[in-house]
């Protein structure tokens, strides 16, 4: 078998599907990746003037699990984002939803992920209002990520925010050099998202697995209370630039790449990964345990992953550019971006012209 993620789900997916009852958007995700790039997906025909050279180029999914198109869009997004970004410092947060709640996020996808973009926005809102803090309002990036290394399930927040905001047209930068004290940010997003998680189950709107009671999800909701909760506060960069491409690896594409695949047959699926601090490691599950792991982290058909508050809002473009004419350069100078995707127009070898559109090509059956 083709050691790629496509072949993987188009070998072992319809014994998936037998077995295992999966939401309709983890069947779509299945069925785009595995045509991508072929003659399923249907395609158009190209050719140069000359008529010397013809070539037919199958479209592309442009899932955002699929890893085959992932360089391009990556491309684009970074590309509309750095534009919009402030010359400005910036800071780093994490948030992460507890692992306790991991079964409850399962039958509540979309309302958990709403929920998690809320709870963390309004915290650095609340706070980055405060005059003890910064008293005006930032520009906030949130991202959500939604898987370790090795494809667990890790919902987690990235938030990217400007080391400044607006006050009544005025730019204004923090008063303390740590930005935000890392106690009152995890404090205070843990009380928000335990409150909002306790209302929307009073108002029945939560789901809860088959092996969690009423009474028991409570007694969680207490417990964590109590607990120490995983909100990491990096320090200060000097510009954004470098948090939006890590950002963008994981905005698409998926958990792996097909270059990580060590192994792809009916018996075990080997995958390559690099755990945090940590020699290098594989991943080594049956087909279909793989699949369920790599599929689970789908994102849901119109759901963003990417959410912009306060500054960088989309309807905030007028405030933006008066902060931005008020923004001293930054003190270093921002690297040049790498290219992730470089459009490569195919020419003919014998006249030199690129080729042009000619017709479209309807999809054609799967071969057996």
């Amino acid at each position: 078998m083709e050691r790629s993620i496509s072949s993987v789900i188009r070998g072992h997916f319809p014994v998936l599907a037998l077995h295992h009852k999966l939401p309709l958007h983890q069947h779509k995700a299945a069925s785009l990746i595995a045509r991508c790039g072929r003659s399923e997906m249907g395609g158009h025909l190209e050719r140069c003037p000359c008529a010397r050279t013809e070539h037919i180029v199958w479209h592309s999914c442009k899932h955002r699990l699929c890893p085959r198109c992932a360089n391009k869009a990556r491309a684009a997004w970074l590309e509309h984002e750095s534009a919009r970004l402030l010359p400005c410092a910036h800071h780093h947060i994490i948030f992460t939803f507890p692992h306790e709640l991991l079964g409850v996020w399962r039958y509540n996808r979309a309302l958990m992920t709403g929920a998690l973009f809320h709870t963390a926005a309004n915290t650095l809102t609340e706070l980055l209002a405060d005059p003890r803090y910064l008293g005006a309002v930032p520009g906030i990036h949130l991202a959500l990520h939604t898987w370790s290394r090795a494809m667990a399930p890790h919902p987690h927040i990235h938030a990217l925010a400007t080391d400044g905001g607006l006050h009544d047209g005025q730019w204004l930068t923090p008063r303390r050099s740590h930005f935000l004290p890392a106690r009152v940010v995890k404090a205070l997003f843990r009380g928000k998202l335990l409150a909002l998680l306790s209302g929307l189950f009073a108002c029945g709107r939560l789901k809860l697995p088959p092996d969690c009671s009423p009474e028991r999800f409570r007694s969680l909701l207490n417990r964590l209370g109590r607990a120490k909760w995983h909100v990491w506060l990096c320090g200060r960069y000097a510009h954004g630039q470098g948090v939006l491409v890590y950002l963008v690896r994981y905005l698409r594409g998926g958990p792996p790449r097909d270059s990580q695949l060590v192994r792809a047959d009916d018996k075990y699926i080997v995958m390559r990964y690099q755990p945090h601090n940590a020699p290098p490691a594989t991943l080594s599950l049956a087909p279909e345990a793989w699949l369920l792991r790599y599929l689970e982290h789908a994102p849901i058909s119109g759901q963003h992953q990417l959410r912009r508050y306060g500054l960088y809002a989309t309807a905030a473009r007028v405030k933006r550019e008066r902060a931005r004419a008020q923004v001293p350069p930054p003190a270093v100078q921002i690297p040049r971006r790498v290219a992730l995707y470089s459009l490569l127009v195919p020419c003919c070898p014998h006249c030199g012209e690129p080729l042009r559109f000619v017709c479209r090509i309807p999809p054609l059956r799967a071969p057996p």
